[in-house]
């Protein structure tokens, strides 16, 4: 897997490459870029660019004094972009929202789309059932608590945590790939309890969620309709508060749309891309 060091440190990517339309997609925490292995492959003719962002499924720690605060990670993001010289990009959210946050931030020159597919929003960081985790995090030894924990099935498929993000459920092997680097480095965890803990108050989200406003381009927003995390009324909201933005909600799907109906996602985002002039580049035999 491809790696670029960055000013916080490592990160891990995906890039399928090619000269279509650029699509960077984020994923939730603590996972990694197979949250998205069901939908990329239905994305013939776009350069789809997955990097592990450091939520607590990243592999390589980061630096010890990195800023993993949701504003860090945010910035860590469009550096990402930057430093690889991407442009006109479609960057794609699911459960983790803040991503967001470089339109806020001013930093968001190089994104021509944005995709927000049940995530964060507003002053749902983290969302209802996470703090209670973001909780347990800011005691000595949390992260490695709750580690061993999502090793238990039962505590895996509870309906208040990752049992309640999909309704098709997460395969084991998946969820074995995302836990395995908190449980095994106490660097990762450090990381992940950053993370975890590094919301801002309700007024500062509130206050950063109005600069997206001034956000003047394409905007998709798939929201859920069986969500337990993403509260359903946020998807119109965030359809009111972007001026240009679609709203196209799916059923029979909780948070990780791209688990449950990942056929129906991509049509969506297809059709949302090639509706606002990113068409796909296909080359014929």
């Amino acid at each position: 897997m491809p790696r670029i060091e960055l000013s916080s440190g490592p990160i891990d990517y995906q890039d399928t490459r090619g000269e279509g339309p650029v699509l960077v997609f984020g994923h939730g925490a603590p996972m990694n870029e197979t949250q998205w292995r069901k939908v990329v492959p239905l994305l013939d003719g776009y350069r789809c660019v997955l990097p592990t962002l450091p939520l607590g499924g990243h592999r390589q720690p980061m630096n010890p004094d990195a800023d993993l605060t949701q504003r860090g990670v945010a910035r860590l993001l469009g550096e990402f972009i930057e430093r690889l010289g991407l442009d006109q990009v479609t960057l794609v959210l699911n459960d983790w929202g803040g991503g967001q946050f470089l339109i806020s931030e001013g930093r968001d020159q190089r994104i021509a789309r944005l995709a927000l597919v049940a995530c964060e929003a507003f002053d749902n960081f983290p969302p209802g059932p996470a703090k209670a985790a973001a909780q347990v995090c800011r005691i000595p030894g949390g992260v490695r608590l709750l580690t061993q924990l999502m090793r238990m099935p039962a505590v895996r498929r509870a309906r208040g945590g990752y049992g309640g993000m999909s309704l098709r459920g997460i395969p084991d092997e998946i969820m074995d790939d995302w836990f395995a680097p908190a449980t095994r480095s106490k660097a990762i965890r450090r990381d992940f309890a950053k993370f975890a803990t590094g919301a801002p108050d309700r007024r500062t989200l509130l206050a950063w969620s109005e600069k997206l406003r001034d956000f003047d381009r394409p905007v998709l927003i798939v929201w859920a309709t069986e969500d337990r995390l993403m509260p359903r009324e946020h998807g119109p909201r965030l359809a009111e508060l972007y001026p240009q933005s679609q709203l196209v909600e799916i059923a029979d799907s909780s948070t990780l749309v791209p688990e449950d109906q990942p056929e129906q996602l991509a049509q969506a985002l297809t059709g949302f891309l090639t509706r606002t002039g990113a068409e796909p580049v296909r080359h014929t035999p």
